[in-house]
């Protein structure tokens, strides 16, 4: 029997992706993992504009937008004509960041940090604030931050790329709190090391390095993450708010014991 001629499995499938038509605003859009979600959320018959620093006409997003969203003026800009376009707002995704800033923390450069907090929190704020007054129209709103495990512990050399993230944590339960009462469900993901351009390019020793780490041995592929993120916005998750879902290969594992 295939699932087609199952209503059980259809209605496993529509219970566990975003509803068709949903209408989707992804930041960050073209990035290994904004694209690929895109991908998904189409495929799924989603609705979805498109929003990054740098243009990609090439995305499959009904609508793509070249925007500083660290301006909240500019983020305001681009939430509008997202809404404009689509016919409102369900769900924000904000997966846009700077992962790639490494410097020593002692000597970490004050410029470096200040624009990396504006990339990977600020931005997230910004386009928040922005997108409020159409998610609280929507019967199925939600929010879902892209922040790392990074956020939770650590990570050697990139010290405003750790506490931005942690600060993405802290900005997923103050909104789940106070939002609650529109009905607009805020979550995040903390991925570890995804299969993004950035990760694939990386140096062998230093991807190998960092995967000693991982109990699973390897990366995540972007398939593995946005499987996540579209559950998340799906029916099934309707009763999860404020909720961290960490995505790490079991790398948080207290591997340690009492024989070898």
């Amino acid at each position: 029997m295939t699932a087609d001629s199952n209503p059980g499995a259809n209605h496993a499938a529509t219970l566990t992706t975003p509803r068709r038509g949903a209408r989707v605003l992804v930041t960050g859009a073209a990035g290994g993992l904004g694209r690929r979600l895109i991908d998904l959320l189409v495929a799924c018959g989603c609705r979805t504009a498109g929003v990054d620093m740098v243009d990609a006409p090439d995305t499959r997003a009904d609508l793509h937008l070249q925007a500083d969203i660290t301006d909240p003026g500019a983020a305001a800009a681009a939430v509008n004509e997202a809404v404009e376009t689509l016919g409102g707002l369900d769900s924000v995704i904000g997966a846009a960041g700077i992962v790639d800033t490494i410097h020593r923390a002692a000597t970490f450069p004050a410029a470096d940090f200040r624009r990396d907090v504006e990339s990977n929190l600020m931005s997230q704020v910004f386009i928040s604030q922005a997108a409020y007054p159409a998610l609280r129209e929507s019967n199925t709103a939600s929010i879902l931050f892209v922040s790392s495990v990074a956020a939770q512990d650590g990570l050697r050399g990139q010290l405003s790329y750790s506490a931005s993230k942690a600060a993405v944590l802290g900005l997923t339960k103050s909104l789940a709190t106070e939002w609650s009462d529109d009905g607009i469900r805020v979550n995040a993901i903390a991925p570890g090391l995804i299969a993004t351009p950035k990760v694939v390019a990386m140096p062998e020793s230093a991807r190998t390095r960092l995967l000693s780490t991982v109990p699973l041995g390897r990366v995540a592929t972007l398939d593995e993450v946005c499987g996540c993120m579209l559950f998340l916005l799906s029916p099934a998750a309707g009763y999860i708010t404020g909720q961290i879902l960490r995505i790490d290969g079991g790398q948080s594992l207290n591997r340690a014991g009492l024989y070898k």
